[in-house]
């Protein structure tokens, strides 16, 4: 058994299409195909149901499939504890951040790679769903979301922020005198907020039925980017997290409001996979959160912010 064959079906299992995982991989169909039918006369299981098509993964199959993930994650992290004995950490971290969370993450990043120069970040914007399960898979060192309610698997956590909401709303819009805007109030104005398989979204529709309300918004996105897009025009209002405050600020013409707070502030932080060993890039990023005040940084920028709101 070759780590080249478990990555082919690594592949195999995420592009579910012969000719697609062979042009991941930069090899010809022929060969994926004929290294993972050597791999199941090496096992001795049926590891890929044939028919026309690609039919999906046998039960062995996907046993195998676990074990690959694995193997590969395990072959990787190898790698990198060599790499740090020879004097500095190499590879790539393979990060992976709710939307919500990826406008904070730069506040990680940037130290990250400035203290570990030959190490390269892939950083992905994904559902916290996707996250448990890639985390679960060994495709992901590390992620940013949620800590709280929702199942998140054999992770270990380390808090980073709370995340408070905030009123975004035109200068002349109905509530913009306002200091404090209670949750019913907002659900009266025409809103742009996230679209409701996003954890975000789940979390302030729990707040707005505490408050004795349902939210209809106008538009609903799956992006804080298109929803920034919207609300700039003027025509809408939102409800934002203050994270998104570091990477988009206030638009021309808007202003932040004080939203009553809910019972609790939902935790954003970073989770690795419960192993021994830590991944060895995991563990790096681990000691530049531990540096960095992501906390106090956000919520400096929530003071400031909200300072120039009240002073006009």
């Amino acid at each position: 058994m070759l780590l080249r064959q478990l990555e082919y079906l690594v592949a195999l299992a995420r592009e579910r299409h012969f000719a697609r995982a062979a042009a991941a991989c930069h090899v010809s169909q022929p060969s994926l195909s004929a290294a993972i039918r050597k791999l199941e006369r090496d096992l001795d299981v049926p590891i890929v149901l044939r028919g026309r098509r690609f039919g999906g993964l046998t039960p062995e199959g996907e046993r195998v499939l676990l074990w690959a993930h694995r193997i590969l994650a395990e072959c990787g992290e190898l790698r990198q504890d060599l790499s740090a004995m020879r004097g500095g950490l190499s590879g790539m971290l393979r990060m992976g951040a709710i939307p919500t969370a990826l406008t904070a993450a730069s506040l990680l990043t940037t130290p990250f790679c400035e203290r570990h120069p030959h190490v390269r970040v892939s950083l992905e914007s994904l559902s916290s769903r996707e996250i448990t399960r890639r985390l679960a898979e060994f495709e992901l060192d590390v992620a940013m979301t949620y800590l709280d309610g929702e199942a998140l698997g054999n992770v270990r956590t380390t808090p980073l922020y709370g995340e408070w909401y905030l009123l975004l709303t035109p200068d002349d819009g109905r509530l913009a005198d306002r200091a404090v805007v209670r949750w019913a109030e907002v659900a009266t104005l025409p809103l742009c907020l996230l679209a409701p398989q996003m954890r975000n979204r789940r979390i302030l529709d729990e707040i707005f039925k505490e408050a004795g309300t349902v939210v209809v918004p106008a538009i609903e996105t799956d992006t804080v980017s298109a929803l920034y897009a919207h609300v700039a025009t003027h025509r809408w209002s939102s409800v934002i997290a203050h994270a998104w405050l570091h990477m988009f600020g206030v638009p021309d013409g808007m202003r932040v409001i004080r939203l009553e707070n809910p019972a609790r502030a939902p935790r954003v932080g970073l989770v690795i996979a419960d192993r021994t060993p830590e991944p060895a890039l995991a563990r790096a990023l681990l000691d530049v959160a531990r540096d960095v005040d992501v906390h106090g940084i956000l919520d400096r920028l929530l003071r400031d912010h909200l300072a120039k709101t009240e002073s006009r």
